[in-house]
Parts: C-alpha cells; sequence; structure tokens
C-alpha cells in the first residue's frame, strides 16, 4: 500500500482561470487527491431540481488533466436556502429548546425525514452524474458528522422517531410496544415516572431537574442509531452508481454516535486532525502540558485518533484534513512549530494511512474561515507548510509501502460507555474518553505500540495484554470471550457496572466468573486530593471499594486498587495517573518489552519499520541517534 499525499480544494472560491495553474501546482506538489464539493449544495442545485454541473464538470476534467484523483463529497452539510425555506421544522434543537438555525453549517436534524428525502435526491443526481467519471476515484459523504455538537437534537422530529424507536426496542404485540416492560427496564417507579403509552414519552431535557438516566441513555443510542441510517442512505445511492470507495470524515473527540457503526457501511475511515486546534479545545491538558506543547500538539492525541479510526476502517484510514498552520477556531492559535507539519504527516502514515490531505489549498480571504491557514496564503503565494508537503513528497519516493502489524497491546474503545459516562459521570470533569486517554498515553509512555479495539472484538490472540477500561455494560460474550483467551487482561473502573438499562447489576459488578470479588462502594475524588500508591503512584478522580478477589498487585495504605479476578485477569479499582497505569501494565504483561520514553518522544512500530517523533521543542538522543525539535527519525526493523 503506497502512501500518497493529497489536498481539499473549493474550485467555487476561485477564478475558473486559476484552476489549471493550481491543478499544476499540486501535481508538482507530489499531491495525489484532491477533496472538492462537500459544501457546494446551493452551486450544483441552485433551485429545487434545477442542477447546474459545468462548473462542477469542468473542474473535475481540470483536475483529472493534471493526474490528480478527485474525492467527491456529497454537500449535505451545508443544505441551502431553499430546502431550509421548504423545511422550515428540519433544524436540530438544542437541550435547552433553542432552535439551531440558518446562517453557517451542519444546520439539520438527522431525524427529520424531509430533510433526508431532499438529500436522497441531491446524492442520487451527483452518483448518476459521476458515478463513472474516470477522475472520481473515492467519495466522501457529508462532513464531520457530531461537529458543533450536531448529533443530539430535541427537536419534534427526533422525538416522534424516538417513540418509535423505542417500540422497536421493547416489542408487544403488534406495532404498540410493551409499555409496562419499558417501564420495568426504566425504573419508572421512582418519582412517579410510569408511562401508559409510548407516545407519552417525551425527550429528557428541560426537566426541573436531572432526567432517568436509563431515558437519556436510550436517547443516546437511538440518536446514535439515527446518524447511522443518514449516512447509509447516502452510501446505498452512490453504491448503485459507483465502484469508488467511500469515506466518511469523522472529528477528533467526537464520541455521540458509534464510528464502528457508520464505519461498517463505509470502505475508508478518515478524521480531520487539528493538533494544534485540539490541545486547547479537548484534549484536557493541564496548564504546563498546554504552554509546553502549544505549537506542537499533545503527543498521544493523533496517535489514538489514527489507531481508533484504523480500526473503524477495518485497516482502511485516511486523514481528510490536515492542519498545515494556524486554525481559526481554538481559544488561542499558534503557528506550528517549524517541522510540525512532516512530523504530523509522518505519524498517520507510521499508524497505516494511506493518504494524508492537507486542509486547505489556499487560505480563504472571506467568510468564516479566512483566518484558517492552507498551503497557499491568500495571495497564492507559499504558505511555510507548502515546504514541509514538499519534504516529505521527496522522502516518499524512497519510502516502503506501509505494512501493518499487529500491536502487543490492544484497548477496547466502546461508544455506548462513553454515553453512559455522560448520563452518570459521578464527578466533574470525568469522562470514559479521558479515562480510556489515560491508559492510552501510559502504554506509549512505555513505548509500546497500541491497537484500538472495537467493543464487538471476541478474538484477543496474539495480545500480551488487552486493556477493558470504563466499559460500563459488558456483554456477557465479551466476558466469556476475554476469559477464554489466553491474553492477560486490566478491566475497570466501572467496568461491568450497569446491565444494558442502565441499572446496577446483581450479583454487584464485575461479576466475572470464578472470582468472588465485588465492587461495594464508589466515589468520586477531589482533582486536588489523590491518594498514594504503594511503591509510586496514585490514585485520583475515581476509587473504588472492592471486597474479596485474590492477590493484590497495587495498593494504597488503606485499600487495594489492582485485584486480580484469575490468572489472566485484573481488575482496578480506581483511575490512576500514569505513573500508577505503567506499573500496572508491566506487572500485568511482565513478557512486554516496554522502553520508559524521554519526555515528550514516542515511538511506532509498523511492520517494516519503527518511527520515532520528538514533539519537544529540543533535541533528544535516542537509539543513538540525534532527534531534532519536531524531528522524525524512521529505522528499519
Amino acid at each position: 500500500m503506497k502512501r500518497t499525499l493529497g489536498v481539499c480544494y473549493y474550485p467555487e472560491h476561485w477564478p475558473e482561470a486559476q484552476w489549471a495553474e493550481d491543478a499544476q501546482r499540486m501535481a508538482e506538489l507530489g499531491l495525489t487527491w484532491v477533496r472538492i464539493g462537500e459544501f457546494a449544495w446551493k452551486r450544483m442545485e441552485p433551485r429545487e431540481g434545477e442542477y447546474d454541473w459545468g462548473w462542477l464538470d469542468r473542474a473535475i476534467e481540470t483536475l483529472g488533466a493534471a493526474g490528480l484523483k478527485v474525492v467527491l463529497g456529497t454537500p449535505t452539510a451545508t443544505p441551502p436556502k431553499w430546502v431550509c425555506k421548504k423545511h422550515p421544522d428540519m433544524f436540530a434543537v438544542d437541550e435547552q429548546g433553542h432552535v439551531r438555525g440558518y446562517g453557517s453549517r451542519r444546520h439539520y436534524c438527522f431525524s427529520h425525514q424531509g430533510f433526508l428525502e431532499e438529500c436522497r435526491g441531491v446524492v442520487r443526481a451527483i452518483a448518476e452524474r459521476y458515478g463513472r467519471n474516470p477522475h472520481v476515484a473515492a467519495w466522501q459523504t457529508d462532513n464531520e458528522y457530531g461537529c458543533h455538537d450536531t448529533v443530539i437534537s430535541y427537536s419534534d422530529a427526533a422525538r416522534d422517531r424516538f417513540r418509535g424507536w423505542l417500540r422497536g426496542q421493547f416489542p408487544g404485540q403488534g406495532n404498540d410496544g410493551d409499555i409496562d416492560a419499558l417501564n420495568a427496564a426504566w425504573g419508572n417507579v421512582f418519582w412517579s415516572m410510569d408511562y401508559d403509552d409510548f407516545d407519552e414519552i417525551g425527550l429528557p431535557n428541560l426537566t426541573v431537574t436531572e432526567p432517568n438516566p436509563a431515558h437519556v441513555h436510550a436517547f443516546r443510542r437511538f440518536a446514535s442509531e439515527e446518524v447511522v441510517a443518514f449516512n447509509r442512505a447516502q452510501v446505498e445511492i452512490i453504491r448503485a452508481h459507483s465502484d469508488a470507495p467511500i469515506a466518511h470524515n469523522y472529528m477528533g473527540r467526537v464520541t455521540e454516535f458509534d464510528h464502528f457503526k457508520v464505519g461498517d457501511d463505509l470502505d475508508i475511515a478518515s478524521w480531520d486532525s487539528y493538533p494544534l486546534g485540539f490541545l486547547e479545545d479537548r484534549v484536557g491538558a493541564d496548564a504546563a502540558d498546554q504552554r509546553a506543547y502549544a505549537r506542537q500538539g499533545d503527543p498521544d492525541f493523533q496517535a489514538f485518533h489514527h489507531d481508533l479510526y484504523r480500526a473503524v476502517g477495518k485497516g482502511r484510514w485516511w486523514i481528510m484534513e490536515q492542519q498545515p498552520g494556524p486554525v481559526n477556531w481554538a481559544p488561542y492559535n499558534p503557528s506550528p512549530l517549524p517541522g510540525m507539519v512532516r512530523l504530523w504527516t509522518w505519524e498517520a502514515f507510521a499508524h497505516g494511512a494511506e493518504a494524508v490531505c492537507y486542509f486547505r489549498w489556499r487560505q480563504a480571504p472571506f467568510a468564516q474561515e479566512q483566518m484558517h491557514a492552507g498551503l497557499l496564503r491568500p495571495d497564492s503565494v507559499a504558505a511555510e507548510a507548502f515546504g514541509e508537503a514538499a519534504q516529505v513528497r521527496d522522502e516518499l519516493a524512497d519510502a516502503p509501502d506501509v505494512a501493518s502489524a499487529q500491536a502487543p497491546v490492544g484497548i477496547v474503545f466502546d461508544y455506548d460507555a462513553d454515553w453512559a459516562w455522560s448520563v452518570q459521570s459521578h464527578g466533574a470533569g470525568l469522562s470514559y474518553f479521558g479515562l480510556v486517554f489515560d491508559w492510552y498515553r501510559a502504554c506509549r509512555k512505555l513505548g509500546l505500540s497500541v491497537d484500538i479495539l472495537p467493543s464487538s472484538a471476541r478474538e484477543f490472540s496474539g495480545y500480551a495484554a488487552v486493556i477493558v477500561p470504563g466499559m460500563m455494560h459488558v456483554p456477557i460474550d465479551l466476558k466469556v470471550a476475554l476469559q477464554a483467551s489466553d491474553t492477560k487482561s486490566i478491566l475497570g473502573p466501572r467496568t461491568a457496572a450497569r446491565d444494558a438499562d442502565f441499572n446496577i447489576p446483581t450479583p454487584l459488578p464485575p461479576a466475572w466468573a470464578g472470582s468472588d470479588l465485588v465492587v461495594s462502594r464508589v466515589q468520586s475524588m477531589r482533582p486536588d486530593l489523590p491518594v498514594p500508591i504503594e511503591g509510586g503512584g496514585h490514585v485520583h478522580l475515581y476509587l473504588e471499594q472492592v471486597e474479596g478477589g485474590g492477590e493484590v498487585v497495587l495498593h494504597t495504605a488503606d485499600a487495594p486498587v489492582a485485584v486480580r479476578l484469575d490468572a489472566q485477569t485484573t481488575y482496578v479499582a480506581g483511575w490512576g495517573d500514569d505513573e500508577a497505569h505503567m506499573r500496572l501494565i508491566e506487572a500485568v504483561a511482565p513478557d512486554l518489552a516496554t522502553m520508559h520514553m524521554p519526555e515528550g518522544v514516542r515511538c511506532r512500530d509498523t511492520g517494516t519499520e519503527r518511527f520515532w517523533f520528538n514533539y519537544t521543542d529540543q533535541p533528544v538522543q535516542v537509539e543513538g541517534h540525534t532527534l531534532p525539535a519536531a524531528g522524525v527519525l524512521r529505522l528499519r526493523l
């Protein structure tokens, strides 16, 4: 599999006389892919049923004539005004009941069936016209599902479809559903919340105090299924007219829908990587790390998502948008440290990316993103990242093809668990994503490559350790698969803490066959009151009191923190810091070849190469080599 480069381009933004020159410069820069079209609905269909394809025909032909391959996006993330006037109730509604209307992008509710039909219409027209075009070599559905908090909608359309979805979850006679079964499953006897009919069920917002967590969790599952169905509708149309692969561009730390389920209908997973924007906006780094990595990005956040989307794409994944310079949307928007655009590109390739596409070709001089840098300045002069992309082009000339290899450690990531934690975090700022990311960072600090595994995984052979942190509902067949495997597994905290309907199960969790360990009490902790672990490290944020179990692996002065359930399985009854997690990984899987990384330095193994990355602004020594600030070192294995 060849490593390739690409770019995002908006021909509708520029004079047509400029297209050919742009295409030629892209080809000279060594780019292969050009994504276009994902925001151009109004230009494609200026009025209902009236299509203007001339400009798009010429743009695709111009790019193709330069030897470039087109990724054609469906434009459904930006419905034009005529669509909104036709369907004035198509907008999403936020938790406070405010309509999220026209004026930017992603202004639609996934549940609105009239809007879905409009989307089917424009996607069908595009697919019929370009499905067999030789220059259209890939597709992208919509753009960044979930960006700007747009999955959860409290609209009338969502309410009505949610009721229908619930009838399917609690089937009864005919199509009516079993309302008594729902009441029992949700515990609606509490606070006298029993319903007599599904049509009495509203949405879990605007309540006096917190709504029933089972109700909220069910609504989160429903909202995710709406995204899956919306995406599938587009994919089915494209597949009827084209054999080219289909992708969607996911976002960093957007967990409101199940990306694995969306990915089941796609050929390629891609994501949009903005390391500097995410450091301030999504990583959760403390003030010291935000200062230390202000121009480099977090050393693990991009890598985590590379591994996540490799799993979502079942091995096929891209970066559809790679930050090339300052962005416009974070609290602070510094320039990348020189060399970082090259580092981010090579890091994606080291994790198996087929393509890295930069956003965007030329900085826009107008509208909302005019402060977002591109490979070119608005005056078409090359910006700083242009030279770094050219350097990667030259380095790719003698680089081996991507060779995949199973990592020594797997971490299970479950979107349903993320929703459960968000419904009932039990402590300010606690999140499932944060817990999983902490375990991932500990692995990386030990020099370990990691595979992210879906919660549907049932085969774990070849891994020295599999980590299942905080998965609040664990299906019985996953428990059985973990116990039957020869792989060492690490569970907890909160693993198996709820059943499928958000009830505390009995026997008490973790209810592990052959073990008498139970979680008897749980507490969330002030972040400024960590508890030291004997031998090094701390437990903080979350701590469980456990009874029973086997050998204690880690403990505080007062209580066990990690206890063996059986020869293969260890339960962690707390949220550890990096040192605690690293100690535990080495204790549970002593055969792992670990290396304690210098601050800000990471490595990644492929089937043929070892990559070293220096996220710091100072040179470091690794394996007898000087790795400069923002440096990349490739070594053949």
